[in-house]
């Protein structure tokens, strides 16, 4: 992370409680379930990896530098870095990205233009990521809309453990059938509320 958008300086962080997606337990309540089935958007994968930095980034605050940004777009040339974006009218209106290792995500940031645009994001990534054998879903801290999710905060030695085991095997995140529809999601998503 940086302090800032105009930071030169880069530093990691390592709280002492961690947020993370148990796979098995994402949220999709029944006003996200109604939105998923309008299938009214568009999903794609790796499609505009630099469209949803930018779109990350295009806030008053952020801690996305040109350094920041740099350094993902070579992480995403070498395979490391990931986005899932969702389109309405052909517009990118919202979208996450992250990076990979061994059998864990760290998300690293989301954007949305339109209402529900990130929940239709997240919902399809974490499809994919049970799809596709992934075991961690970081995403460093926690916030309401995460946590509406199902998203959780774990002690940092809990979370050192699983990274552990999930940094000892693999997984692809571009190996799995993007999901077809809302309602493929929805089956393998059975949360529901």
């Amino acid at each position: 992370m940086s302090e800032g958008r105009d930071d030169p300086d880069i530093f990691w962080v390592d709280p002492k409680l961690r947020g993370v997606f148990p796979l098995d337990r994402f949220h999709i309540s029944r006003s996200l379930a109604r939105r998923l089935r309008r299938d009214d958007y568009g999903v794609s994968v790796n499609a505009d990896f630099e469209g949803v930095l930018r779109g990350c980034a295009d806030r008053e605050e952020t801690w996305i530098s040109d350094v920041i940004h740099d350094l993902y777009l070579q992480l995403h040339r070498l395979g490391r870095a990931h986005s899932l974006e969702v389109w309405m009218g052909g517009e990118l209106v919202g979208g996450v990205y992250g990076v990979t290792l061994g059998r864990a995500f760290f998300g690293e940031s989301m954007f949305s233009r339109r209402t529900d645009a990130s929940k239709i994001a997240l919902a399809y990534l974490v499809d994919r990521l049970k799809l596709a054998g992934f075991v961690l879903f970081d995403t460093q801290f926690i916030t309401p809309h995460l946590a509406s999710l199902g998203a959780i905060e774990i002690p940092r030695a809990d979370y050192h453990r699983r990274l552990e085991k999930a940094l000892l095997g693999a997984a692809d995140f571009t190996a799995p059938q993007l999901p077809q529809s809302a309602s493929e999601v929805l089956q393998r998503n059975t949360q529901t509320s």
